[in-house]
């Protein structure tokens, strides 16, 4: 039957694009950049076909939801912050079918999740930034998953993550890639000052907290994490309140997980926020 043949927690800072771009901040993203195309590049070593991205700039406010257009197609540009990203060219093709299958699955465990397959929904940036930079070519079918969930409790969305791999596992003959598309601590940079914290973290707790989970994740002390869990999300400011992350554990055991993080990218500050490239090993 089908596999889970990667998990990941990736970045999507805006600062990626800008870093493309001529001007004072170009290059300023590339070790993020190149973190996605080696996440992208060992996908492809894998035969993943599908990469099923739980995107923390989707919000929501009742329900699960999945985005599984047959294709995606559009000029983006952030209304969060269309001085980063405006005016960016996508085409991507979607995979109705594993949607569909995906939802059908976590309403089955009790989680009631709607697929959307005839919709004019667009993709989010936390889905877009990562494609531009691993599926360029449409290598990849894409799968978005709403993970800025606004009245949700995080246990909901680990059932949600293992209802999903049992699903590709049982029932699809293909192989997909998870990823937990969101930050670390999450402290936007208070306006007027953002530009002193283009490479930092807002705060030294944040940056002390977030230094700390990453060393939990590479000794694979999963006991504590999911035990500090809720706790971070909300202390720390975690983006979309780490519903990202909660899928992704979800899937790959919850805390009974015993990988230890490869980290592809090491973490860094973006305009206040702690970020990360980091392969979670399958077992």
């Amino acid at each position: 039957m089908g596999a889970l043949a990667l998990a990941a927690k990736i970045t999507h800072v805006p600062s990626m694009y800008l870093s493309e771009l001529p001007g004072p901040h170009f290059g300023c993203r590339q070790a993020a950049i190149e973190g996605h195309i080696e996440i992208g590049r060992r996908c492809r070593e894998l035969g993943v076909d599908t990469l099923v991205i739980f995107d923390t700039h989707w919000l929501v406010n009742s329900g699960y939801h999945l985005n599984c257009a047959p294709l995606f197609e559009g000029i983006y540009t952030s209304n969060e912050l269309p001085h980063f990203i405006k005016n960016l060219p996508y085409a991507y093709d979607g995979n109705p079918a594993l949607g569909h299958l995906l939802a059908e699955a976590a309403t089955q465990a009790g989680i009631h999740t709607r697929a959307h397959e005839q919709t004019s929904l667009a993709l989010e940036y936390g889905s877009l930034v990562p494609m531009r930079y691993m599926n360029s070519d449409r290598h990849f079918k894409v799968i978005s998953v709403s993970a800025l969930c606004m009245v949700h409790n995080l246990v909901d969305s680990v059932a949600l993550g293992q209802a999903f791999r049992q699903a590709i596992e049982q029932h699809y003959t293909g192989k997909v890639a998870f990823f937990a598309s969101g930050s670390l601590s999450h402290r936007f940079a208070q306006n007027g000052v953002s530009e002193q914290f283009l490479h930092k973290v807002w705060s030294p707790f944040l940056e002390v907290m977030d230094r700390r989970v990453v060393e939990l994740w590479q000794a694979g002390d999963w006991q504590t994490f999911c035990g500090m869990l809720p706790e971070y999300a909300d202390k720390c400011h975690g983006e979309g309140f780490m519903h990202d992350t909660a899928m992704l554990l979800g899937a790959l055991g919850w805390d009974q997980y015993r990988g230890q993080v490869e980290v592809i990218t090491p973490y860094f500050g973006s305009s206040g926020t702690g970020q990360i490239n980091a392969i979670f090993p399958l077992e």
